[in-house]
């Protein structure tokens, strides 16, 4: 059952970040630009990200060090699916889409060394939120959305493991408790 809800969702996020960020490539080149959609607070500007997000740079080596996190990330992230139970349809979800938005930006690191493309372009006047992609905001909901799923998941380990509490010692105080008196049918 989450195989239909994983694979679709990681197959069509994967397809459309991959495809948005060609359309960007070939329509915005060349980087610095900005065109445009609403308005100043919402225009498309072609960037390349050699850092991870927000800009976040290791110097040189930057490009490697995030395709070595990122393919971490992804085989935790495929063990995380393997342990979803098969109706829990919301950890499938958050999961696919945290994989392939990591896939996406990963893709792009392999493709080229100038780094991630990044299209959207967010905010008022020089008050701008850090350009980002389809990939991005994959990635980001999945993580909020997983978040969520495993805290409840951790609610209810939790009531659950204090419901066990409780009755157990509920047995302990009957089994421990003092028997009635027997009538003495001798008399």
């Amino acid at each position: 059952m989450k195989a239909l809800v994983a694979i679709p969702v990681l197959l069509v996020v994967l397809v459309l970040d991959l495809i948005t960020k060609a359309v960007a490539v070939a329509t915005l080149a060349p980087a610095g630009g900005a065109s445009p959609v609403f308005g100043n607070w919402f225009r498309f500007a072609l960037v390349y990200n050699p850092g991870a997000a927000f800009g976040l740079h290791l110097g040189n080596y930057s490009r490697w060090i995030f395709m070595a996190l990122t393919c971490g990330a992804i085989v935790i992230l495929w063990r995380l699916y393997q342990q979803t139970a098969p109706d829990d349809l919301r950890k499938a979800l958050a999961v696919s889409l945290v994989a392939a938005g990591a896939l996406g930006n990963v893709i792009d690191r392999i493709r080229s060394d100038l780094g991630v493309v990044d299209f959207i372009d967010i905010g008022f006047g020089v008050h701008r939120w850090p350009t980002f992609n389809v990939a991005d905001m994959a990635v980001s909901s999945g993580a909020f959305l997983l978040a969520l799923v495993l805290w409840g998941e951790e609610k209810r380990e939790t009531a659950a493991a204090a419901a066990a509490v409780a009755a157990e010692q509920s047995a302990a105080r009957i089994v421990s408790a003092p028997a009635p008196e027997q009538a003495d049918l001798t008399r």
